[in-house]
């Protein structure tokens, strides 16, 4: 697979969300199903890994994902770029403060994971009772230190990145982005181009919407967090059906599925974009990562974008929802 520079790190230009694995999406498979397909994963290319400190709160002990990913990548550790994120709570940095309730967070993140440092260390929500400038600050003293390598944020506005990375420069902005959420395309790309900030997309496959495997009769169950998806309630997957006939069309033509396209279309687009799909399904999995071998000319590129510009897009839901509404409540673990 080939490369991509998201900040100063080198990682494979497609990655791997292993939130599904522990929560998120129904039912999990087994520990061994999962580290199977995450070594899969490495084996097809695949050299960036998404975790998260909360990953498995909702049916395991919180770390329950950092402690799976790193049993899966402990052979080939020192080959790839890890990532995990750091959820702050106020009442813990009010007593303790907040240089030791981030140097402890990193240290059992660590201790999961198997390593003694930390590729890309993300803030994983913001919190606005804590200036983002004060969490930049520490990012800034674990660099030097090498415990990281370097820091992120998460569904994030152009300003609130502008802050951050004033004081500590930001290596990667995690937001959501795809076809269906394009806000990132106003203003946060041009400002992560313009300082060398890369873009990890996450749900870029509009949590299995693009792949055209989600219809109007899909359930969620269990711990689904789809359930709460404007999109991806009935009546918006029936009125976004349009879009995704466009892309069962370019994907006929190119012999690509939907979801393919979808990833080949962000990665023509951005040179800075890192997309990370998150299913827990091998083939998938796989069929994801092959997206990379799919590559648009600039005649097909613009001949999507053109289709896509005619047609409305239902249920939006925003990368500014933990700054500027109360939605994040739902997702503060996603």
């Amino acid at each position: 697979m080939q490369k991509r520079e998201t900040g100063h790190l080198l990682v494979s230009q497609i990655g791997m969300g292993c939130m599904g694995f522990s929560h998120g999406y129904g039912q999990v498979p087994s520990e061994k199903y999962a580290i199977e397909a995450i070594r899969n994963a490495y084996q097809e290319g695949c050299t960036f890994f998404d975790t998260a400190e909360t990953y498995g709160k909702e049916m395991f002990e919180a770390g329950h994902n950092e402690h799976l990913v790193g049993k899966a990548v402990e052979p080939f550790r020192k080959d790839i770029t890890l990532a995990t994120k750091l959820y702050l709570n106020t009442q813990e940095v009010e007593n303790n403060g907040l240089e030791k309730v981030i140097r402890e967070h990193l240290k059992k993140s660590m201790k999961n994971l198997k390593t003694d440092y930390i590729d890309l260390y993300y803030l994983h929500r913001i919190n606005r009772d804590i200036p983002i400038e004060d969490v930049a600050l520490v990012m800034g003293k674990l660099i030097q230190e090498k415990q990281i390598r370097g820091w992120g944020l998460s569904q994030v506005t152009k300003e609130t990145i502008q802050k951050a990375h004033e004081l500590t420069p930001v290596t990667a902005v995690q937001n959501l982005y795809s076809l269906l959420e394009r806000d990132c395309e106003d203003d946060v790309f041009p400002y992560c181009l313009d300082n060398q900030i890369g873009v990890v997309a996450f749900s870029p496959i509009a949590s299995g919407l693009l792949s055209g495997k989600v219809t109007s009769e899909t359930k969620f169950e269990g711990d689904d967090v789809r359930k709460f998806l404007p999109q991806l309630t009935q009546e918006n997957i029936v009125k976004n059906q349009p879009i995704i006939d466009i892309l069962h069309q370019f994907a006929k033509e190119k012999e690509a599925t939907p979801a393919q396209i979808s990833l080949a279309w962000m990665l023509h687009k951005y040179p800075n974009v890192v997309p990370i799909s998150g299913s827990k399904n091998k083939d998938r999995i796989i069929e994801n990562l092959q997206a990379s071998s799919i590559t648009l000319s600039n005649e097909e590129f613009k001949k999507l974008e053109k289709a896509l510009a005619q047609h409305q897009v239902f249920g939006h839901r925003g990368h500014n929802e933990s700054e500027n509404s109360d939605f994040s409540k739902k997702w503060k673990n996603k």
